[in-house]
């Protein structure tokens, strides 16, 4: 007889249908093959199991041991900080519409998800003042390595130039990425505590594919972007921010100060520091750089019927093409 209750432990009549029909007598048949010298004779050195109740106030004694950010203010791990997410996050996140595959590979039956990455791709665009944004990069800093990757392609040249105002973390990324696709990374110094536009006018040539810098940078300051874009626009350089999501609710957007791609992390947005991450990097670029973007694009559409919808665009992977072209081009490569 099946079990009715599907999450219970398995009752001795279980077990026995079980072995009866990989036909052996008994469980200790399952580990014949295993030599007797090297099997575990004593119990194991755990303690006993204990109720629910129980466990649950053994690790709440132990939690108690913790220090956490509503301890103390905490200093470490730059660009993850604990801020303040209004109690809607948590209800916005749970909304039962958004519940459709992470992967969205058919629209018909993803529009949930579809929804929410247009919803995220649009806010990013008004933040940054781009024209296109993806959803999403793992975090910052890689996101910032794939600018520099995306310019290096841009452009055909063999270097980026990048501020030392930049996060630490930003730039080591870069380096070993940079390390991989064989392109050079030169860093430029500080005037106090902004980016030395003496010397990077002075380092900027014709090998230069981008300049990378912060804003807010490392330091909180405000970097002239519209002063840097004047330096790389003259040089044929592709001028790359990396930018806190938060600062630009405040601050002039990087799109209108000419800026060609903005990257950053959304942890000062409603995502919990979570011992460092992982967060959730944004990627946004101007319209000339769409078909370079790494990622996913959700595009806008209306159906048969006028009704709003949401699709995968400008996507080339296999998967994304309908069964019957698919089996055609299967066709058309065996002949």
């Amino acid at each position: 007889m099946t079990n009715t209750y599907r999450y219970l432990p398995d009752t001795e009549q279980d077990k026995k249908e079980m072995l009866d029909f990989i036909g052996v007598s008994s469980i200790e048949d399952l580990f014949a093959d295993i030599p007797a010298e090297v099997r575990l004779t004593e119990e194991l050195n755990i303690p006993d199991a204990q109720s629910e109740p129980e466990v649950l106030k053994s690790f709440s004694k132990l939690a108690q041991k913790n220090i956490n950010a509503d301890q103390y203010p905490i200093f470490l791990g730059a660009g993850t900080y604990d801020h303040y997410i209004p109690s809607v996050v948590d209800h916005m996140i749970s909304r039962s519409e958004f519940y459709t595959a992470y992967t969205p590979y058919q629209p018909e039956i993803s529009q949930g998800e579809l929804q929410a990455i247009f919803e995220f791709q649009s806010m990013v665009c008004e933040l940054t003042g781009m024209d296109a944004a993806n959803a999403s990069m793992y975090d910052q800093f890689t996101a910032l390595a794939e600018a520099a990757s995306l310019a290096i392609g841009q452009t055909k040249r063999s270097k980026v130039l990048v501020s030392k105002s930049v996060h630490p973390e930003s730039r080591q990324i870069l380096t070993t990425v940079a390390r991989g696709q064989n392109y050079g990374v030169g860093e430029i110094g500080l005037s106090v505590d902004v980016t030395d536009l003496e010397q990077l006018k002075a380092e900027l040539n014709k090998d230069v594919a981008a300049v990378i810098v912060q804003y807010p940078n490392f330091f909180g300051s405000i970097e002239d972007l519209a002063a840097i874009k004047e330096l790389a626009e003259a040089n044929g350089s592709l001028l790359i921010v990396s930018s806190n999501p938060l600062a630009l609710g405040l601050l002039q957007t990087p799109g209108k100060l000419g800026a060609d791609i903005v990257v950053g992390d959304m942890q000062p947005l409603g995502i919990p520091m979570s011992f460092g991450g992982p967060h959730c990097g944004y990627f946004a670029v101007k319209k000339k750089y769409i078909r370079k973007i790494p990622g996913r694009i959700i595009g806008q559409t209306t159906d048969d019927n006028g009704n709003r919808g949401f699709v995968l665009t400008l996507q080339a992977r296999e998967q994304h093409i309908r069964r019957e072209k698919r089996l055609l081009i299967s066709v058309r490569t065996k002949h």
